[in-house]
C-alpha cells in the first residue's frame, strides 16, 4: 500500500493546525498579534528554523508596503521599500548593485552624496537612505514606453473629437466620418498596446524587487527567495 501525500493545500492547513496546537498556554495572539520571537519559538517547535522564520517575516513587510501607480485602473508603477535597522557597508553595497545588474539586466548608474546612495536605470531607481535606526532600501519604477502610448492614445482620441465637433458644426459631418473613425480606432489601439503588457511587467518587477529587499534585510543563513529576470 503506496504512503499517504499532501497536496499543497493540505500541507498548509496541516502546518497551520499544528501551530495552532503548539502554541505554549497564554501565547494566544489575541489582538495584539505576536511578536517575531514568539513566531521563531512557534517555528522551532514544528522544525522551522528561526532565520527562515525571520526571512518571512521579512517578505510580509516588503509586501505591505509595496505602493503602485495606475492608469485608467492599470499598474504604470511600481515601488518597494525594507527599513534595513543597520547601515549597509561599502562592500555590501557594492555586491547589492552587482545583484541589481544581474537581476534587472541592465547596467545602471550609481551615485552618492553625503550618506545617501542611488542606482538608477532609466526610470527605475533603487535608493538607499539615512534612517534614526540605520537604513532604508526604495525601489521604484515606472514604465514609461506604456505611459507614452496611453498619453498618445488620449491624445488621438480626442483629436477625433475635435475633428468630429467642427465637422458637425460645418454641416459636413459625413465627409469627415472616415478621418475621425481613423484617429479613433488609433487612439483605441495605441491604449490598448500601452495596457497590454503592464500587468505582467508590474508583477515580475513587485517580484524583482521583494526578494532583492527580502535579501538585504534577511539574516545571512537564510533559504531567500529567488530574484530573476524573468516571470
Amino acid at each position: 500500500m503506496s504512503e499517504r501525500r499532501y497536496n499543497d493545500d493540505e500541507v498548509a492547513a496541516i502546518f497551520r493546525a499544528a501551530a495552532d496546537r503548539r502554541l505554549p498556554a497564554g501565547s494566544s495572539s489575541g489582538d495584539d498579534g505576536l511578536t517575531l520571537a514568539e513566531l521563531q519559538a512557534i517555528g522551532r517547535e514544528v522544525g522551522i528554523s528561526a532565520d527562515d522564520v525571520a526571512s518571512a517575516a521579512i517578505a510580509v513587510d516588503v509586501k505591505q508596503a509595496a505602493t503602485q501607480r495606475t492608469v485608467l485602473g492599470f499598474p504604470i508603477g511600481v515601488a518597494r521599500t525594507v527599513e534595513l535597522n543597520r547601515r549597509m557597508t561599502d562592500e555590501e553595497w557594492e555586491l547589492l548593485v552587482v545583484r541589481f545588474r544581474e537581476v534587472f539586466n541592465a547596467r545602471g548608474r550609481t551615485s552618492s552624496e553625503g550618506s545617501l546612495r542611488q542606482w538608477t536605470n532609466g526610470n527605475l531607481h533603487v535608493l538607499l537612505e539615512p534612517t534614526e535606526t540605520g537604513q532604508r532600501l526604495r525601489f521604484r519604477t515606472y514604465n514609461g514606453a506604456a505611459q507614452a502610448m496611453i498619453s498618445g492614445g488620449l491624445v488621438s482620441i480626442g483629436m477625433a473629437g475635435v475633428v468630429a465637433a467642427a465637422a458637425a458644426a460645418g454641416g459636413k459631418l459625413g465627409h469627415g466620418v472616415p478621418g475621425i473613425a481613423f484617429l479613433g480606432l488609433a487612439g483605441l489601439g495605441m491604449i490598448a498596446n500601452g495596457v497590454f503588457r503592464l500587468p505582467r511587467w508590474a508583477r515580475l518587477r513587485g517580484h524583482q524587487m521583494e526578494a532583492l529587499a527580502a535579501g538585504v534585510a534577511a539574516p545571512p543563513s537564510a533559504e531567500l527567495p529567488a530574484a530573476t529576470n524573468r516571470e
